[in-house]
């Protein structure tokens, strides 16, 4: 049995099998996931898991070269928007929220959690330890 990092076997084999470059999202309950982009739901009821919870713990077992997040939770969800930029030191970069759905269709993976707050979103693209 693994000991540390993240113990959803979904996501560990997801986070095992990328490539420099390749993209994952999380994404709030209500982000709308392309159909032919794998899905791993986490959402148990509205608020469980929160966005942050996620977004540490991926974090935490993945390198991360750059994230994307949309434009639109600076104004609309000023907690997020200082959390992502905590999270990845300023490491960010902003789109429409539309330019963002269009991203999400080259995702490896849409993790869904269950936050239900606006625009808590991010598209982690994955780097390299070397």
């Amino acid at each position: 049995m693994k000991r540390h990092g993240i113990l959803n076997s979904a996501i560990a084999k997801v986070l095992v099998d990328l490539g420099h470059t390749d993209y994952i999202v999380i994404g709030d309950a209500g982000l709308p996931v392309p159909s032919h982009v794998p899905k791993i739901d986490l959402a148990l009821k509205a608020g469980t898991p929160t966005f942050q919870e996620v977004v540490r713990l991926v974090h935490d077992d993945m390198v991360v070269e750059q994230t994307i997040a949309a434009e639109e939770v600076k104004e609309q969800n000023p907690v997020q928007h200082q959390f992502i930029e905590q999270q990845f030191q300023g490491n960010v970069v902003y789109v429409t929220h539309e330019e963002f759905k269009e991203l999400t269709k080259k995702a490896k993976v849409v993790i869904r959690t269950g936050e239900v707050t606006p625009y808590s979103n991010c598209i982690l693209q994955s780097g390299v330890f070397f």
